[in-house]
C-alpha cells in the first residue's frame, strides 16, 4: 500500500520537465472526434477507458526509460494505435506520441530512425480503414505532426541535456576553485606559521637561558614573542582573506629579525623596484619559507639575500653556508612545494642547488598582475 501511494504521489515526469508533459495529455482529445457525429456504445466506451488506463502509465513510463525500454515504449504506443485505427481515426494520436517518445534517445541517428519506423507503422495501420476519407483523416495528423513532434522533442532533449552537462561543468569549476583556494590557504598557512612560529620557539629558547642571567634581557626577549605572536595572528587573518598588507618589505623585516635570533649573519642586496601584488606575494612568501628552513635545518651561520631585476623577472636568490652538499641533503616538503606552485601560477620558476650549502632561485614575472 505504501509503494502505491509512493507511486502516486510522483513525480510521474522529471521535475526539470515543469508541466509541460502533462499538457500534451489533451492531445488525447483527438479520439473523441469521431464521437461528435457517432454515438459510441457502452463496449467501445469500455475499452476507450481501459485504453487510456494503459496508455497514460505507459507515457508517463517512456519519461524515464532508457535503451530498449525506450523502444519497447514506442512499440506499445504504435500497437495501440493499431488495433483502434479501424475502429477511431484518432488513433493517429498514439502513433504522434510514440514519435515524440524518440526524444529518449541520446543519438540523433538512432532517434531519427525510430521515428521512421514508427511512421511506416502508422501508414500501415492505415490500411485497415475502410475509407479513403477516414484513411486521409488518419493519416493527415500523423504525416505532418509525426516527425516535427518527434524532431522537436528530441532537439529540446537535447538542449536540456546539453544545460544540464554546463550546471555540471560549472559546478565542477566552482568545486576545482574551492580546492585551489584551500590550497592556496593552507600553502599560505604553513609558510607563515612555520616562520612565525620557528622565531617564536628562537626567542622562548633565548629567554629560558636568560631568565636567571639578565631579567632585563629576557624581558625583552618575551616582549619579542608577544610582539611575533601578533604579527603571527594578523598574518594569519591576512592570508585567509588574501590580502597582503605589508608584502615584502614585512618579509624581509621578519628575515631579519630570525636570523638575528638564530645568531646568522646577514648578507642583503635588495634592490628596489616596482613589483605587482601577486609577483610581491610570490616572492614574500618564498623569503619567508626559505629563512625558516635555513634557521631550522640548515645550520647555517650566514645567509645571503639578493632581489633583482633582470629584463622584467623578478629574481629572488637565498644562499646559505649550512649543511647541504647534495641533492640528497634537500628537503622537499610542503614548503618548497607550495612555493615552487605559486612560483609556477605566475608563469615564473623555481630552482634549487646544493654545493657548499643550499642556493635557491626564484624568477618570477614583476609585471604580473592578480
Amino acid at each position: 500500500m505504501n509503494k502505491i501511494k509512493q507511486v502516486l504521489a510522483g513525480p510521474w515526469v522529471p521535475p526539470e520537465l515543469g508541466k509541460m508533459p502533462y499538457f500534451w495529455l489533451l492531445s488525447l482529445g483527438y479520439l473523441g472526434w469521431k464521437y461528435f457525429y457517432v454515438t459510441p456504445g457502452p463496449l467501445e466506451l469500455s475499452l476507450l477507458a481501459l485504453t487510456l488506463a494503459v496508455f497514460v502509465p505507459l507515457y508517463f513510463a517512456s519519461y524515464w526509460a532508457r535503451g530498449w525500454q525506450v523502444l519497447a515504449c514506442m512499440g506499445a504506443g504504435c500497437l495501440i494505435g493499431a488495433v483502434w485505427a479501424r475502429w477511431n481515426v484518432g488513433a493517429a494520436t498514439f502513433f504522434i506520441f510514440a514519435c515524440a517518445m524518440a526524444a529518449r534517445f541520446t543519438d540523433f541517428r538512432r532517434a531519427m530512425l525510430a521515428i521512421g519506423g514508427v511512421i511506416a507503422l502508422g501508414l500501415l495501420a492505415s490500411l485497415q480503414v475502410r475509407h479513403g476519407q477516414m484513411r486521409f483523416i488518419f493519416l493527415m495528423p500523423l504525416l505532418t505532426a509525426g516527425l516535427p513532434v518527434g524532431m522537436g522533442a528530441f532537439m529540446d532533449a537535447r538542449l536540456r541535456r546539453s544545460r544540464q552537462e554546463l550546471v555540471r561543468k560549472q559546478e565542477e569549476v566552482e568545486h576545482m576553485a574551492t580546492i585551489a583556494e584551500r590550497e592556496r590557504i593552507s600553502r599560505d598557512l604553513h609558510d607563515l606559521l612555520g616562520h612565525s612560529l620557528s622565531l617564536i620557539a628562537l626567542k622562548a629558547e633565548l629567554a629560558r637561558k636568560l631568565v636567571h642571567r639578565d631579567a632585563e634581557a629576557c624581558a625583552r626577549e618575551v616582549g619579542d614573542i608577544e610582539t611575533s605572536a601578533r604579527q603571527a595572528l594578523a598574518e594569519v587573518r591576512a592570508a585567509v582573506t588574501g590580502y597582503r598588507e605589508k608584502g615584502l618589505a614585512h618579509a624581509l623585516a621578519g628575515a631579519r629579525a630570525s636570523l638575528a635570533a638564530a645568531d646568522v649573519r646577514l648578507e642583503e642586496k635588495v634592490e628596489r623596484f616596482a613589483l605587482a601584488p601577486a609577483a610581491e606575494n610570490v616572492l614574500a612568501l618564498a623569503l619567508r619559507e626559505a629563512v625558516t628552513n635555513v634557521v631550522r635545518h640548515a645550520g647555517a651561520r650566514r645567509c645571503s639575500v639578493s632581489l633583482v631585476l633582470e629584463h622584467g623577472v623578478a629574481v629572488l636568490r637565498i644562499l646559505d653556508d649550512g649543511r647541504a652538499r647534495s641533492e640528497a641533503d634537500i628537503r622537499h616538503g610542503n614548503g618548497l612545494s607550495g612555493m615552487r606552485e605559486r612560483a609556477q601560477s605566475l608563469g615564473g620558476r623555481l630552482a634549487l642547488r646544493a654545493r657548499a650549502g643550499l642556493e635557491l632561485e626564484l624568477r618570477v614575472p614583476a609585471g604580473v598582475s592578480t
